[in-house]
């Protein structure tokens, strides 16, 4: 299995997703690590009342065996299907400035 469906796997179901949305952003940061820095857009009921630290904490209790090894990054990006209605569409993850690419 993929590390983009590990990480799925391991959030859509639990958080009853409603839309996701996975970005693979390893090829914007320096040194040869592939699929290891990520953003995921998630919409759920589920973040309803929660400040955007609890859902990130939600989410990362979730993924945390993925977490330094074989992910080094993860952009979350959380919002009840309301907020979802507003926004709709994922920030841009930045270009990598550290080593090599400085």
């Amino acid at each position: 299995m993929s590390i983009e469906d590990q990480l799925l796997a391991s959030v859509v179901g639990p958080l009853a997703v409603s839309y996701h949305q996975l970005t693979n952003d390893s090829h914007k940061h320096s040194g040869p690590a592939q699929d290891s820095h990520f953003s995921l857009l998630l919409v759920s009921d589920q973040f309803a009342g929660l400040m955007p630290v609890k859902r990130h904490q939600l989410v990362y209790g979730l993924v945390g065996d993925l977490m330094n090894n074989p992910i080094h990054a993860l952009a979350l990006h959380c919002y009840t299907p309301q907020q979802w209605a507003q926004k709709n569409s994922m920030p841009a993850a930045p270009d990598c400035m550290g080593a090599s690419k400085g």
